[in-house]
């Protein structure tokens, strides 16, 4: 399913009513095929969305605000920020029945157009001034298309025309013709071939009204008919009559097309109130959480790299851990070579002796060059070595224990990140903290997210850590001993504060700030969570540790759903 010539001029039209006139008050990449404008325009703003992904081209409004999934800007981002950027949207129009837009802006910078291609994988939006190119999202230098450069100084040109005859020009004798001139194919197909913009979905629409049938043949329609049901079509696409719909997919999962026409070649076609809408519930919204994979995945590899690294070393203590028989073998074969030095012969590297009658032999080599008091010296001193590091193995080994906790919690701060201030707060605490592998990386600059604040229907106010440094902040900062403190059990996630007024704190309270523990953590997607409670008094920072590790007592454990807030 692709943008036809007809969904086109019926967004032309969509955009002329609603957002021409209005001012660009942002620009954003959403990614390396697709850019946003934000426009103020009728007391409201829009959100105009364009990607070139051969597989979904498109231009059309959606109704939620566009997440920037860029780190930097590409060089048409940086033109469209001076140029377009702040510019009023003077107009938008098409070229007859082609699928291409351009829209028409006028700044401090003066007058530019951006024009539109949405055409399958030769789709690009390119921006130009006074007819030439300033830039564009995708370059074809003459190596790739020598009849049409799109290079930043040259002119702009258009595609190149459709060698097909245009809709309001077709009379009877030219479908009588195009019906005749392979009569054996489906109808629709030779619609498609003969008439400019008209695509398949909106030929087997025009065969289907004449005839009943999408599929009939050429030869078995009458060419008076299916002119009148063309005629029909495309008169009501030149008086700008549109019907918006979509057509839900069998079972209600998805849709499985859209038109700016009635789809009545399906039985339960559906009306909607734009194409933008139409093509919204189609594609899906590129507004959630996912336009930040891209950014997150360079972070998230460096998580997992930290954390097999610090798996390795665990291992590594728990095997020294195990080995205490050799610990007491060092101090057993120095007592030995101390018992039987004055039986060693002159030049004697090898003592074979037993320390208990039942107990192993051991074979304990010597320096022949060194008396047997500092043979037997060097091993107590291994043996001490060897005591004093096997005094540290249990804080090393809690010590890396907490390291991979804090890793597992950044991974979880960066799975919920929101934007890009939040994935640059965990990516600059690995690089902090010496986790980072490799030079050091910087996303786009911006303002550091506060943490998140909520407020029940009775006035308490419940604070949400957004990562771990928020999460430290709180315990540490932002709350009071009576304040009650909770977080998802075992898991890692946010530390939720709920602030005591002086006020005794509902259970419906303790609730909802359970629920937006369970939420904002790992566990955000189990049908139940459970969620420890405690006062925050009886929480504290791990002595050394690593920021929002904690330890606690006196908790309650409540059990709830993960539940999304309604505001923040």
């Amino acid at each position: 399913m692709y943008v036809d010539a007809v969904t086109t001029a019926a967004l032309v039209d969509e955009f002329n009513e609603k957002i021409v006139g209005g001012r660009v008050q942002d620009v954003v990449e959403v990614d390396e095929q697709s850019i946003g404008l934000e426009i103020y325009a009728n007391r409201q703003r829009h959100y105009l969305f364009m990607t070139i992904d051969p597989n979904a081209a498109r231009c059309h409004l959606v109704p939620d605000r566009l997440r920037r999934g860029r780190p930097r800007p590409s060089p048409l981002g940086q033109l469209l920020h001076k140029y377009v950027d702040g510019a009023r949207l003077m107009a938008a129009s098409q070229p007859p029945w082609e699928r291409i837009i351009h829209l028409d802006f006028s700044g401090e910078n003066g007058e530019t157009t951006l024009i539109i291609e949405t055409m399958g994988r030769l789709s690009n939006i390119i921006l130009t001034v006074a007819g030439d190119i300033l830039d564009s999202l995708k370059r074809v230098p003459a190596r790739i298309n020598r009849y049409r450069e799109v290079l930043p100084g040259r002119a702009y040109i258009p595609p190149p025309p459709q060698d097909k005859t245009p809709p309001e020009r077709v009379s009877v004798a030219q479908m009588t013709a195009i019906l005749q001139q392979d009569p054996d194919r489906p109808a629709w197909q030779a619609l498609v071939s003969a008439i400019a913009g008209i695509s398949p979905l909106f030929a087997r629409e025009i065969v289907y009204f004449a005839t009943g049938d999408t599929e009939a043949p050429a030869f078995d329609i009458a060419p008076g008919m299916l002119h009148a049901a063309f005629t029909r079509r495309i008169e009501e696409v030149r008086q700008h009559d549109w019907t918006p719909c979509v057509v839900p997919a069998p079972g209600g999962a998805g849709y499985i097309a859209f038109a700016a026409y009635p789809l009545t070649q399906f039985e339960h076609w559906q009306a909607v109130g734009s194409i933008s809408e139409a093509m919204t519930r189609y594609f899906g919204a590129p507004v959630g959480i996912e336009a930040y994979t891209a950014a997150k995945e360079p972070v998230q590899q460096q998580i997992t790299a930290a954390i097999e690294r610090l798996e390795r070393k665990l291992a590594s203590l728990e095997r020294q851990s195990a080995n205490e028989e050799k610990l007491e073998a060092l101090r057993k074969q120095g007592e030995l070579i101390l018992a039987y030095g004055p039986t060693l012969a002159r030049g004697q590297d090898v003592l074979e002796a037993q320390y208990d009658p039942d107990g192993p032999v051991y074979r304990i080599e010597l320096d022949p060059s060194l008396p047997y008091q500092k043979n037997a010296e060097a091993y107590f001193d291994r043996y001490e070595k060897a005591k004093r590091a096997a005094e540290e193995l249990p804080r090393l080994k809690q010590r890396t224990l907490h390291e991979i906790d804090y890793l597992r919690q950044l991974a979880t701060d960066l799975e919920l990140a929101e934007n890009w201030p939040e994935i640059e707060a965990v990516r600059e605490e690995l690089q902090e903290s010496g986790y980072w592998q490799g030079q050091h990386q910087r996303g786009p600059r911006g303002s550091k997210p506060g943490i998140r604040r909520f407020t029940t229907e009775d006035g308490f106010v419940i604070l949400v850590g957004r990562n771990a440094r928020q999460n430290h902040e709180l315990v540490t900062e932002r709350s009071g001993g009576s304040d009650l403190w909770l977080h998802a059990r075992n898991v890692p996630g946010s530390h939720v504060i709920i602030k005591h007024d002086g006020r005794p704190i509902p259970e419906h309270v303790i609730q909802q700030a359970a629920q937006l523990a369970a939420y904002y953590s790992a566990a955000r997607g189990d049908t139940s969570v459970d969620v420890d409670v405690t006062e925050r008094r009886h929480v504290r920072p791990i002595k050394g540790g690593k920021p929002g590790m904690v330890t606690y007592r006196n908790e309650e454990t409540l059990t709830v759903r993960p539940g999304k807030p309604r505001s923040a």
